[in-house]
Formats: C-alpha cells, structure tokens, sequence
C-alpha cells in the first residue's frame, strides 16, 4: 500500500515540476517585462515578477528531480494563494481560479506528505524524514 502512495506522490510531484516550469518559461520567452508590467498593474510591485519567475524555473526543475520537494511545494502554494486572490478569485471557479486550486492542492499535499521515490531528497542524509530514512535502510 506505501508504494502506491509512494507513486502517486512522484505522479504528482512530476506533473506539479512540468506545470510550474512550463509556465515559467512562457514568462520568460513572452517577456519578463510583461509579466512584470502586469504584476504592477494589479497593485504588486515589478519585481516580484522575476522572483515568481525564477521560483517557479528552478523550482519546477527541482520538483522534477525531487529535490526540496517540501520547501518547493509550500512555496507553489502561496504563489497559488497569490494568484487566486489577486487575479482569479473575482472571475469565479469555472473559468477563474479552478486550475489554481488544483495546482495548490497537489503542492500542499507534497508539502504535507513528501515524495521520496525516484528523488534526490531521499538520497541526501539531511533532507530525510524519519519514514523515508527508516525505509532507506530497509
């Protein structure tokens, strides 16, 4: 029963890293500028436009590859939190915020649950759980 959650977690974790990074480099390729013109239209300072860029570039990387799987996924859940809020939420569920939630529900659970399987977290001594180390050693 472990291995199939194990599964559906790197299931998860894998579609999650494509998602953000996929999305990440659309911003990049249409122009950071635009993003960032964007961003302040809706009342956020330009700059956060190259941090959202960059976490979600490297972090979808990572995400891919397991590594900070946890760190990674809280900090795609209130990237989510931050978009819903401030540019889906007025829109509605159906054609609104309805992806968004979905992304920030499959961040939290890796953010609760981890994913070690097939991960460069479960390789590393110091990004361990007590559950993956114990089944490391297993």
């Amino acid at each position: 029963m472990r291995n199939n959650h194990e599964m559906g977690a790197l299931i998860l974790r894998v579609v999650l890293g494509i998602t953000f990074f996929v999305h990440s480099l659309a911003k990049f390729q249409g122009g950071i500028e635009k993003t960032a013109g964007f961003f302040q239209s809706i009342g956020l300072p330009g700059f956060m436009a190259y941090g959202v860029g960059i976490i979600e570039l490297v972090g979808g990387i990572a995400l891919i590859i397991g590594l900070g799987t946890r760190i990674i996924s809280a900090l795609f859940a209130a990237i989510m939190i931050g978009a819903t809020v401030k540019v889906k939420l007025a829109a509605g569920f159906v054609g609104g915020y309805e992806l968004e939630l979905a992304l920030m529900v499959m961040a939290l659970h890796l953010t609760l649950n981890g994913s070690s399987l097939l991960s460069v977290d479960s390789k590393l001594p110091f990004m361990r759980t007590t559950a993956t180390a114990t089944r490391a050693t297993n």
